[in-house]
C-alpha cells in the first residue's frame, strides 16, 4: 500500500459515511410525503421478499399523501401488510386498485424525538468517518516505520487526512442542521 492508497481509502470511507447518512435521512418522515419513506419496505411477493419500489409505482399526488399502484393488482394485500408491519405508523387505504397512505402532521413530541434521532445518526456518521481517518493514519505510520515515507511526509499526510475529516464533519453537521430544520417546520 502506498501513501496515495491510504489517502484514497480514507476518502472513500468518509464519503461512504456521508452518503449513508443521506440515505438514512431520506427515510425519516418529515410530515411531507416522499417515495423514499416506503420504497425500501420489504414486501412478500411470489415466494420471496422484494422492495416496495419493485412491486409498483410510488407517487405523491398531494403533499401528505403517497399512492402505490402495484404492477400486479394481486399484490395489494401484501403491500398493505408490509406497510402495517413497518414502523411508519400509517394505516394504508386500499380501494382495490391502489394503496393510499395519508401522512398525518407530526406532533411536537414526535418532532423532538426525530430531531434526537437525526442528531444520533449524525454522530454515528462522524464515528465512521473518524474510524476511516484512524485506519488511514495507521497505514501511513506503517509506511513510515517501513521507511517508505519520511517523517515529514507522514506529518503532511496526517494533516491531509485530518483536513478530509474536518470537511466531512462540517458536511455532516450541515446535513443534520438541514434535516432538523425540516423536521421542526410546522
Amino acid at each position: 500500500m502506498s501513501a496515495d492508497d491510504a489517502l484514497m481509502v480514507a476518502a472513500e470511507g468518509i464519503d461512504k459515511a456521508i452518503s449513508h447518512l443521506s440515505k438514512e435521512f431520506r427515510q425519516i418522515r418529515t410530515g411531507r410525503a416522499t417515495p423514499a419513506l416506503i420504497e425500501n419496505i420489504m414486501v412478500s411477493a411470489y415466494g420471496s421478499q422484494m422492495a416496495m419500489k419493485q412491486c409498483g409505482t410510488i407517487s405523491v399526488p398531494e403533499a401528505r399523501q403517497l399512492l402505490i399502484k402495484p404492477f400486479d393488482p394481486q399484490m395489494l394485500k401484501e403491500i398493505e401488510k408490509s406497510i402495517i408491519a413497518s414502523d411508519l405508523g400509517v394505516t394504508p387505504q386500499n380501494d382495490g386498485k391502489v394503496v393510499r397512505l395519508n401522512l398525518p402532521a407530526l406532533t411536537e413530541e414526535r418532532r423532538k424525538k426525530l430531531a434526537q434521532e437525526i442528531k444520533s445518526k449524525g454522530e454515528d456518521a462522524k464515528v465512521v468517518a473518524r474510524n476511516a481517518r484512524r485506519d488511514a493514519i495507521k497505514d501511513l505510520e506503517k509506511l513510515q516505520k517501513d521507511k517508505l515515507i519520511t517523517e515529514d511526509d507522514l506529518k503532511k499526510l496526517k494533516d491531509d487526512v485530518q483536513g478530509q475529516l474536518k470537511s466531512a464533519e462540517k458536511k455532516i453537521d450541515d446535513e443534520v442542521s438541514k434535516k432538523t430544520e425540516e423536521i421542526m417546520e410546522i
